[in-house]
């Protein structure tokens, strides 16, 4: 054997620092003499919810093969990876949030009856197994106790299987007239390799690329309506979301005297995050004065200056994955100036005039857009920073407003915070507003400082003001109502966290 043959691959090389035994008596010696496990057996409360959700998509693929799969870890350095999270398709077809369950595929398969469901994920190895102490991905010594294929089944009221009969039950009676397959793009490159490798087998390329995009599309669009237990999941982030606000209020004083004070306030938001909930939804933003004029602001490395405001646009994902969406701007010394409160009030404006359109019968998703920005061109009109009129900008194809915003005033919210992104314009943008949609309403005003067309007064102001809305049979409703937004409400809200 040569040298370069001798040579150590890259992957093998991970495992140089380890000193782990491999002794079969070290083997029996660990796996012996554990006391027994106590499974999980109390069904989940979004079990009974699955069964709709499953016959939505089962309808519009009649005979198809469906594979959904979970994804599976990201590598962030060298061999540490990102913590787990499941693609929200996956996460919606079967309940599962938190770190649950890596590399598992949701695969509906065509029945009679429609389609059979199946879970295949990795199960629990035995404590005599070698898996148990030496495999670091799911060792039971490293990553804890895993469920069984009865615990998950129990918990899920799904049929479960084990990974390792995945690649039969996909390519089961595959093409020759019989059954096609589809597949979640950009869920899992591995199961998505596998299963153009059976298209090719089964002379099924043919489209292959729209007819997963198709997938998609259905799943995305059956996650436009909320039912019940996904409301009340919402509900939940946004009232951590608000608990984590009023921590961002109390690391105010601290923030004030730290050279990266906006990282003090994401800090204190990121911490309620962990401790009550999966974490964040999204990367918080913690834009501190002339920051807040760059929209998605995340470096949230700058000073945070008396006299100035604070953009926070943060939200706390729940252990089910779904997450709020909330921004408020806040006076760093709890109280505004009247420059401020003047931007500040026309953006609050816009934010309830978009909310009592959506009230109107027949409002489409894009008129809530619509709405707002007649509110923030008439006060750009007043002014006197428009070339034109408000009415003349609103009808003109330059939008002239929109340099102030550029951003659109609504986005649907879920287990994504820009949920059902993949759904068509005529199911999302066009849409008629339907009870059990959520979503946000998000008008702002951007004033950079170098901005010659902003009066000198405005320069360095930036603010955005955004809720989480839920459509119900009797209209629009703020779900985040309780999170004070008014000048007057946020200045006594600030006083009461501050002053104690």
């Amino acid at each position: 054997m040569t040298s370069e043959e001798k040579r150590q691959t890259l992957a093998a090389r991970g495992n140089n620092r380890s000193q782990q035994p491999d002794h079969g008596a070290f083997s029996d010696f660990i796996g012996s003499d554990w006391g027994p496990l106590v499974e999980k057996s109390e069904r989940a409360e979004v079990a009974d919810y699955l069964a709709d959700r499953h016959a939505q998509l089962s309808e519009r693929f009649p005979g198809e093969r469906l594979v959904i799969p979970a994804g599976t870890y990201k590598v962030r350095n060298n061999d540490c990876d990102y913590r787990f999270r499941a693609h929200s398709a996956f996460a919606h077809m079967t309940g599962l949030g938190g770190e649950l369950e890596p590399d598992a595929v949701l695969v509906f398969n065509p029945s009679e009856a429609g389609h059979d469901v199946t879970l295949y994920f990795h199960p629990r190895a035995p404590r005599s197994s070698q898996e148990f102490y030496g495999d670091s991905r799911y060792g039971e010594f490293w990553v804890g106790a895993r469920p069984s294929l009865a615990e998950m089944s129990a918990v899920t009221g799904l049929h479960c299987d084990s990974i390792d009969n995945l690649s039969d039950a996909l390519q089961k009676d595959l093409g020759q007239g019989q059954v096609t397959i589809r597949v979640v793009p950009e869920s899992d490159a591995s199961i998505e390799a596998q299963v153009a490798d059976l298209r090719q087998r089964a002379e099924l390329t043919e489209g292959a690329a729209d007819a997963d995009l198709d997938l998609a599309e259905a799943l995305a669009e059956i996650r436009l309506t909320k039912d019940e237990w996904e409301i009340k999941e919402i509900t939940k982030s946004i009232e951590l979301t608000h608990e984590g606000f009023s921590e961002i209020i109390a690391s105010m004083p601290r923030a004030r005297g730290h050279w990266r004070g906006e990282r003090v306030v994401e800090g204190a938001f990121g911490a309620k995050a962990r401790e009550e909930g999966n974490g964040l939804g999204y990367d918080t933003i913690a834009a501190a004065g002339n920051h807040a004029n760059t929209l998605h602001f995340i470096d949230n490395n700058g000073p945070v200056e008396p006299g100035k405001l604070i953009l926070v646009d943060a939200g706390i994902e729940v252990d089910s994955l779904y997450t709020a969406d909330i921004t408020r701007t806040l006076p760093v010394d709890g109280k505004f100036t009247q420059a401020q409160a003047e931007v500040y009030e026309a953006v609050l404006e816009a934010a309830n005039r978009a909310l009592e359109k959506a009230n109107e019968p027949g409002c489409r998703f894009r008129d809530i857009h619509t709405a707002a920005m007649e509110v923030i061109a008439d006060h750009l009109e007043k002014w006197g920073m428009l070339p034109c009129t408000a009415a003349e900008s609103l009808a003109s194809p330059a939008q002239y407003h929109r340099r102030w915003m550029p951003h659109g005033t609504s986005h649907h919210l879920g287990l994504d915070v820009h949920d059902c992104a993949a759904a068509r314009r005529e199911m999302y943008t066009d849409a008629e507003l339907t009870s059990g949609m959520i979503f946000t309403i998000e008008p702002g005003l951007y004033f950079r400082e170098d901005d010659l067309k902003v009066p000198e007064r405005f320069r360095g102001i930036g603010v955005r003001i955004e809720d989480d809305i839920l459509v119900t049979e009797t209209g629009a409703v703020r779900i985040s109502e309780d999170i004070p937004r008014t000048v007057s409400d946020i200045e006594s809200w600030m006083g009461r966290i501050l002053n104690k």
